[in-house]
């Protein structure tokens, strides 16, 4: 029997009348002769709750909450959001007539490495559940835990279970894996930035991958990896809605030709330059190791050209990284690891990309999208590159001008040619 693998997000099994919706969802795949696993995330608002006990259990009485906390337990703790909702699709899917049991990450077992918290997953081996698919029962297994090496639980993160569902896709040799979700598919940008925003009949896994690691929320981005990875069909679906939704699959199947897809945003970004640094090899590694050991992800750099032996050094990172950045390079200065003149911080700029495969075959794509720009008034303050994409930081006032700008330059709202052949 072909297999499918179906997630459903924390929204959609919000409540029990979610559940049972998401349920009929899972009958109706069943009823076409698939053999099913779904996979769950905790009930919408419940990781949050879990959270917030563990910090408030790690304070101090009368103190209320502390970020340092042991780390195995808070996964026991926020696994359990996951597990509660299994355990009551398996119920549910049950009483619809639809044969199932609930799985637990270590049940299965979902292998991970020893990182609590925020843990990659392994191996997946899946003889126990190819057993009970032989009984006829279909699957429910707990998203975003695993198995550590020590035997403890671990979490993979915010996000996790749409790896843990692409990640049991590819163990099952899955025809797709359907991730249903809050909105019906992946949109040229932010439909409440513009309504002219167009859903997407299907997308590179490529492109995908950079719309999610640029700041669209509609994949994790690991997922997406792992996806490319296995050859893993992805489909994104809403869970209130029977429209079609939008699959993500390799680039050979695309029949639409055109050199962006789609317009993604970062509303909080914070750009730092170190004034009059010291030129020398190693100051690149001077100033961006301190950085990675305080936990600071940094994303577009640019350094000036060098006039006596000194140079600007700019980089970008998130709002909420700016006082660790800050104080990793303050400290570095003052154990005489590097020599600044000033440290100056934007926290009032934001990151907007276009993103599309075609960038590769088509000419023109920066100046188009910088013409756009500078037509609007919005200057830009720094410019990144790759094959299939362009970055600029905006002042954050500019954004969504910005978005809805670039939109309209790259005819986002319309359909592309199709594909010869």
């Amino acid at each position: 029997m072909p297999r499918l693998v179906m997630k459903f997000g924390g929204t959609s099994v919000a409540d029990l009348d979610r559940i049972r919706n998401a349920a009929r969802k899972v009958k109706r795949e069943v009823e076409k002769g698939y053999e099913v696993a779904v996979v769950v995330s905790a009930m919408a608002g419940k990781t949050n709750e879990l959270v917030g006990l563990v910090r408030k259990a790690a304070a101090t009485e009368g103190e209320g909450e502390s970020s340092f906390y042991d780390a195995r337990e808070y996964d026991a703790v926020v696994a359990s959001g996951e597990q509660v909702t299994a355990g009551l699709m398996s119920i549910v899917l049950q009483e619809m007539g639809v044969p199932a049991r609930s799985w637990q990450g270590w049940q299965v077992p979902i292998l991970t490495n020893a990182s609590h918290g925020a843990a990659r997953i392994e191996e997946i081996r899946t003889e126990a559940l190819e057993r009970k698919f032989a009984e006829g029962l279909h699957a429910v297994v707990a998203g975003f835990q695993g198995l550590g090496p020590d035997g403890r639980i671990t979490t993979l993160g915010r996000g996790g279970s749409d790896t843990s569902a692409v990640a049991l896709a590819a163990a099952l040799g899955a025809e797709r894996c359907d991730i249903y979700t809050d909105v019906d598919g992946v949109y040229t940008t932010d439909p409440r930035i513009t309504k002219k925003a167009r859903k997407l009949e299907r997308i590179a896994y490529e492109e995908m991958l950079e719309l999610a690691s640029l700041g669209a929320k509609v994949l994790q981005t690991r997922s997406v990896e792992l996806a490319m990875r296995y050859k893993v069909r992805l489909q994104v679906l809403s869970s209130f809605s029977d429209e079609p939704g939008t699959l993500v699959c390799d680039e050979e199947e695309i029949m639409e030709s055109r050199a962006v897809s789609g317009i993604a945003y970062v509303r909080d970004e914070a750009k730092l330059t170190l004034i009059s640094v010291a030129d020398r090899p190693g100051v690149a590694a001077a100033i961006f190791g301190p950085l990675a050991e305080a936990g600071v992800n940094v994303d577009m750099i640019v350094q000036n050209i060098s006039e006596e032996g000194r140079t600007d050094m700019t980089f970008s990172c998130s709002v909420d990284d700016v006082p660790k950045a800050m104080k990793a390079l303050q400290e570095a200065r003052a154990k005489g690891a590097i020599n600044y003149r000033d440290l100056v911080a934007d926290t009032e700029v934001s990151k907007v990309s276009v993103v599309g495969i075609g960038m590769r075959s088509h000419a023109g794509v920066a100046a188009r999208m910088f013409k756009a720009l500078a037509d609007e008034g919005v200057n830009i303050k720094v410019i990144t590159t790759s094959e299939i994409k362009v970055s600029v930081l905006v002042d954050r006032k500019y954004m969504e001008l910005a978005v809805q700008a670039l939109h309209d330059a790259f005819d986002l709202d319309k359909p592309a040619d199709r594909l010869e052949g």
